[in-house]
């Protein structure tokens, strides 16, 4: 699989699961996420899977500070609707991190593990995303502005010709290429700012 060389310089996420300890999947339970394994789920790479995947990030680092965050014990609250807009490739590139899921996920061992009902949509918050530890209750809402990286006015102007088929290979070759410049940029150069993924965190009290 030959992807973008800026994939390699995304900061991975680093999850402790107890259920790959247990089931002797991964050593000590450490299991490591980079944007390209996002990439494979999700079929491709835009702004909205890189949103999710730096939301997701910022919200385990915010929660777990220098401790290992802990997959399959964070709840997660979407604001919008299954099937609405971007939602669902948001939710499952968190899914995937976090190990949270609907009714469909992991029924658990002896009553342990269990994964269902850490993912909810329609939620009553504020934000994009809510993530919630599970054993302290502490929560981070999070939010994503993908418009303060403009879209190149090129692409706007080749995206219809290429939808109706009417674009030649080297078009399509260039709008390929300056997608995911658009990607690196979020990913890469803009990754920090704090007017593109924002992130405040409660725990009894709100900080900003």
């Amino acid at each position: 699989m030959k992807t973008p060389d800026f994939f390699n310089d995304v900061p991975s996420i680093t999850m402790s699961d107890p259920l790959s300890r247990l089931l002797g999947a991964a050593e000590k339970g450490i299991l490591t996420y980079t944007y390209e394994d996002i990439v494979k789920l999700a079929g491709h790479s835009c702004p909205t899977v890189a949103g999710a995947y730096l939301m997701v990030r910022k919200g385990v680092t915010e929660l777990y500070g220098e401790d290992t965050p802990v997959r399959g014990e964070i709840k997660i609250q979407m604001r919008g609707k299954l099937g609405e807009g971007t939602i669902g490739v948001v939710a499952n590139v968190a899914s995937m991190i976090t190990g949270a899921a609907q009714s469909g996920g992991f029924h658990g061992l002896g009553g342990m593990f269990d994964r269902r009902g850490l993912l909810c949509f329609d939620a009553d918050i504020e934000g994009e995303m809510v993530l919630e530890r599970v054993d302290t209750q502490e929560r981070v809402i999070l939010s994503y502005n993908p418009s303060m990286v403009p879209v190149e006015g090129e692409m706007g102007e080749l995206l219809p010709l290429i939808i109706s088929g009417r674009a030649e290979a080297s078009a399509v070759e260039t709008f390929g290429i300056m997608w995911q410049d658009r990607v690196k940029k979020i990913l890469i150069d803009h990754r920090e700012d704090p007017r593109l993924v924002q992130c405040r965190y409660y725990q009894g009290g709100e900080k900003e």
